[in-house]
C-alpha cells in the first residue's frame, strides 16, 4: 500500500466534506460526526456527478443530481440501497490526512449508460 497525504486535518473539520486528489483519482473525503476520516470516489455512481457540490450533514451524503444519498461511515446507498461508493483506505500521521489509491476503482451504476 501506498498512502499518499492528500491535506491536513485542519482542512477538514468534523462534519465538512472535501474534494482531493491523488494520483489521478477524484477523491471526496468526510469527516464524520465522531471526528472520523473516510474517503470515497468522488463521483456519484449513477451519473458521475461531483459529490462535493452535493450536501452532507455530518452522516449522510446526498448527490444534487438525483438525490441518491450514502452512508458517511460505509459508502454504502441508502436510496436507492443497491449502489454504494468505492472506498478508498485512510489513515492519520500527526496533522496529515493519508489516502491509498491501489487497487481502488471507481463503482459506476449501469443507469449511467441509459
Amino acid at each position: 500500500m501506498a498512502f499518499m497525504k492528500v491535506c491536513e486535518l485542519e482542512d477538514l473539520w468534523e462534519g465538512e466534506m472535501g474534494a482531493f486528489e491523488s494520483e489521478g483519482h477524484k477523491l471526496l473525503l468526510l469527516n464524520v460526526e465522531g471526528g472520523k476520516i473516510y474517503a470515497y470516489q468522488g463521483m456519484c455512481p449513477h451519473q458521475q456527478i461531483a459529490l462535493i457540490d452535493g450536501h452532507f450533514d455530518g452522516r449522510e451524503l446526498t448527490c444534487k443530481a438525483h438525490q441518491w444519498v450514502f452512508d458517511g461511515v460505509s459508502g454504502k446507498g441508502i436510496n436507492p440501497d443497491d449502489c454504494r461508493l468505492a472506498t478508498y483506505p485512510v489513515k492519520v500521521e500527526g496533522e496529515d490526512v493519508l489516502v491509498d489509491t491501489d487497487g481502488v476503482v471507481p463503482l459506476f451504476s449501469l443507469a449511467q449508460e441509459n
